[in-house]
Formats: structure tokens, sequence, C-alpha cells
């Protein structure tokens, strides 16, 4: 079950079992962003996106969204004349957070689907517009909650794997990125110390 929120339902934290939370929002858009997380690779784009929203002609309005946070990812719907849908799962998201300066704006940072390494800017920023500072936090919460339950979940796999990998022996590839000199510096050392 979904709960949708609005001012009159907030608290101060959400765990796993709170989740899916439902939030309504303005989606201000999307920029590009240079690094993977961190405040300073959010600021610059929710500064020129918050300017790109000022500058909108009175006729027009910012696009309103339902923002779903579950313990899987972010589901994103837009109610307008066409609706669109977004789905970041939780791996695909590195940061989110409660914008500094802007305070009633959430931003996260999202890796494109299937981006390519030679691709200058893989990473997004999408910032959306909350009704309050306190639902800013809430969202913000959320997305805490949820990368814990991602975070319970592959330490789970991982004890699980290293359960089965005790069981059974499994070959352990190793590549050594060493040059040929310093190779044969190992070795050499090895040698005089034995």
């Amino acid at each position: 079950m979904t709960s949708v929120l609005n001012e009159g339902t907030l608290e101060n934290e959400v765990v796993g079992n709170d989740l899916p939370l439902t939030f309504k929002v303005k989606y201000l858009g999307s920029e590009h962003a240079r690094g993977l997380w961190g405040i300073k690779h959010t600021r610059r784009p929710v500064d020129h996106l918050v300017t790109m929203a000022k500058t909108m002609p009175t006729n027009k309005a910012l696009p309103l969204c339902d923002l779903t946070v579950s313990r899987d990812g972010v589901f994103i719907t837009t109610g307008c004349n066409t609706t669109k849908k977004w789905n970041y799962t939780i791996d695909s998201i590195s940061y989110g957070v409660q914008d500094l300066v802007y305070t009633r704006v959430f931003a996260m940072i999202v890796v494109k689907d299937n981006f390519n390494i030679k691709d200058p800017n893989p990473f997004e920023v999408h910032a959306f517009v909350c009704d309050s500072r306190a639902l800013a936090r809430k969202l913000t919460y959320a997305l805490a909650a949820s990368f814990q339950e991602y975070s319970k979940r592959v330490k789970e796999i991982e004890q699980q794997e290293l359960k089965n990998d005790s069981q059974t022996a499994k070959k352990k590839f190793a590549i050594d990125l060493r040059t040929p000199e310093e190779m044969r510096q190992t070795i050499d050392d090895q040698e005089t110390e034995a």
C-alpha cells in the first residue's frame, strides 16, 4: 500500500517499513551532473533549473508529478495531458538531497541507462519542487530509507555468496596491472628476502 504525503502527514524519519511513499511534486527538469554524488554536483544544475523555471511564461506551469519512493527505487508519473513515466532503480540512483539554497527543492543524481563509457556526461540531476521544506526533507529521508534497504539486500546476497564459496571452491581471477619491470622487481625483492 502506498501512502500519499502532504503537509499534514509529515514525520521526521522514514524507515524501510514505511515504503513505498508517494509525494506530490512539481518537476523542475534535468541537467547533466559532473559527478556521481555530492551537493557540489547538484548545486549548479539546480541553480540553472530554478532560473529557467522563474523565466517561464506566466501561462505555463511546471508539470505536477507523483514521485513514489519504494524499496526498489523511484517511480515518477506526470498527470498532464500526456502521461509520462520514469522508473529509476535504486542501484541507478547515486545521490539524493534537499537543496541547501532552495530548501523546497529535492534533487537526485542518476546514472543514465546504457551509458557509453565515452559519454562525457553519464550522470543526470533530476530536480523537484515540493510544497514545503518539510516535504523536501521527508522525500530525502524516504530515499535514504530506500538506500538502507538496498544495502541490507546487498549484504544478505554477499553473505549468501560467502557461504556458497566456502562450500564450493570457485576459481578467482585477478589481473596484474604492473609493468614487467615492476613484476621483476617484486620477484627480485622476494628472492633476496628469503
